[in-house]
């Protein structure tokens, strides 16, 4: 963390966020302006004190600080998956309801979140639908508003010198805050980082704990052992066990088991996942991966007979000349099969799959979408996590692991790649897929 840190040039003419240097703000005079420092003694002695749950010390927290300056709601989130994202943990207000809640996750990059966890710095939105207006792109603003916010003070959570996570204060008035206020807002993200970080790993540990042990038996009891036993089947039949067969019959055979087999291996890349999560996955790249030939076309074959059973028309988009990046083609089939796959399994009968590829100025760019219910977009920032599976009617009675898009995110981001979600639900859902040049950063 540096406090030289270049403010991000889209931030820097923005009259409307202000970032604040912990090591300009003036202590001793701040305490002057705002009353307060027996609340803040009374709440220090409430976090320290033992068998408190974090929703009852952040309603403290949340009740005891009102009267020091604006304030209609306050949250806690933080950083998950390699710190590339940042996600809800929790939140109090005093209006119903709150549509930003607890497991809501956003990308860091280019946000103006990550500079905050860079630097270490307290930022200010003075009015949040002027700041929507030039940062269309921030989802969690566009909630806020919904939920009538219109300011917002942001400033990290320190643990032993590192930044685990945001702790937010806004208020449903314009400009609310002010330079005066940062002090105070450090000194309560202090005294709560230390008890709700450990609170969080403990959950997060737990959940992760079963979770895993869900996955794992989905993937042995319903994947892995019919899959085996359709292969070994199926070979018993190419070597004569159930009479001689007609050529065709035997290359549609064959292709049940090259499929299968793959299958199967798609099992032991999902079962690999811990070793994505502990970075232990590492590339094997090549260079000139014609991604047509090698992972759009080889994806579409292997749905090509799924397809038709659903009486869907798979259609490629794709220039004459190949379109190339450097990367990992095996990595890169999983994100190509997972996406056809889930086009085909959430995707209208007689519909259209359309993939789409393309070069871009830095790389290249394939999409893959389908007609069909699609998603509504609150349900966008769940796609890509862990174990998170969409609870629309149409798509929750689906059978699926929560797993598939989260390790295509892992995969694009090791490739340092990025994919995106878009729908008009009841009509399509589309995923699209950039790749630069080169995974190397």
């Amino acid at each position: 963390m540096s406090q030289k840190t270049i403010i991000p040039e889209r931030y820097r003419d923005d009259p409307n966020v202000i970032f604040v240097d912990p090591e300009k703000v003036e202590p001793e005079f701040l305490l002057e302006t705002i009353p307060g420092q027996d609340t803040l003694n009374r709440i220090n002695q409430r976090v320290g004190s033992t068998g408190e749950s974090i929703e009852d010390i952040l309603n403290f927290v949340f009740n005891e600080t009102r009267d020091m300056f604006e304030c209609d709601r306050i949250g806690l989130a933080f950083l998950t998956d390699n710190n590339e994202r940042v996600t809800a943990y929790m939140a109090v207000s005093d209006y119903s309801p709150m549509l930003l809640q607890k497991g809501y996750s956003e990308d860091l990059r280019g946000s103006s979140l990550e500079y905050i966890l860079r630097s270490g710095r307290t930022r200010i939105i003075e009015d949040l639908e002027a700041y929507f207006r030039k940062h269309p792109g921030s989802r969690s603003s566009k909630i806020l508003l919904e939920e009538g916010v219109r300011s917002n003070m942001t400033s990290p959570l320190m643990v032993d010198d590192r930044i685990v996570g945001l702790f937010f204060r806004s208020s449903r008035k314009p400009k609310a805050y002010r330079l005066k206020h940062v002090h105070t807002h450090l000194s309560l993200a202090d005294r709560l980082s230390q008890v709700v970080e450990k609170a969080y790993r403990i959950e997060q540990l737990k959940l992760a704990m079963n979770s895993y042990t869900e996955m794992l038996g989905f993937v042995s009891h319903e994947i892995k052992s019919p899959l085996s036993t359709i292969i070994m089947d199926c070979k018993m039949m190419l070597d004569g066990y159930m009479g001689s067969l007609d050529s065709r019959v035997e290359q549609r055979i064959q292709r049940i088991v090259d499929r299968g087999e793959y299958l199967l291996g798609m099992v032991r890349e999902y079962l690999d996942l811990a070793r994505i999560e502990g970075g232990e996955l590492k590339l094997r790249s090549y260079k000139d991966i014609d991604l047509k030939v090698d992972i759009l076309e080889y994806a579409i074959d292997m749905h090509q007979s799924l397809a038709e059973e659903n009486a869907m028309t798979c259609h490629l988009e794709a220039p004459p000349t190949p379109v190339t990046v450097k990367g990992d083609p095996g990595l890169l089939r999983i994100v190509a099969v997972n996406l056809m796959s889930n086009a085909i399994k959430y995707g209208a009968r007689n519909g259209r799959i359309k993939i789409v590829l393309s070069p871009t100025c830095d790389g290249a760019r394939f999409s893959v979408q389908n007609d069909g219910p699609g998603f509504p977009e609150s349900e966008v920032p769940n796609l890509f996590r862990k174990f998170s599976r969409i609870q629309t009617p149409e798509l929750i009675k689906k059978k699926g692991t929560g797993v598939g898009l989260y390790t295509v995110w892992r995969i694009v981001k090791l490739h340092r790649g990025k994919i995106r979600a878009e729908s008009r639900q009841g009509s399509w859902a589309r995923f699209t897929v950039d790749l630069p040049f080169s995974e190397e950063e």
